[in-house]
């Protein structure tokens, strides 16, 4: 299982808190602060999904000006993920299969 409590930068939501199975797909993910409903829906939306896919979809999304957004968080905080497992796993000496 993999795990994050990611910081957003740029958005008004301030955190997201993501879960993914062993197989790598989403088992939980809640977003705090930003547009509650919406993002309630988001949340129940990508839950079941393949992490690739919800990268896939959400990466690059904007808000209005900003450069950003919640779903464009959400994907970052996927990589920030993915980043945090390889970089344990190179300090662990194993070979990501």
């Amino acid at each position: 299982m993999k795990k994050i409590f990611y910081k957003t930068q740029g958005t008004c939501s301030q955190f997201i808190e993501l879960e993914a199975d062993d197989e790598g797909r989403v088992s939980y993910a809640n977003v705090i602060g930003g547009c509650n409903g919406n993002l309630q829906g988001i949340c129940k939306l990508i839950k079941g999904m393949p992490l690739e896919e919800v990268h896939a979809k959400l990466k690059g999304i904007r808000c209005g000006s900003k450069m950003t957004s919640c779903p464009d968080q959400i994907a970052m905080a996927i990589e920030e993920m993915e980043r945090k497992e390889l970089t344990a796993h190179l300090k662990s000496g194993e070979t990501m299969a």
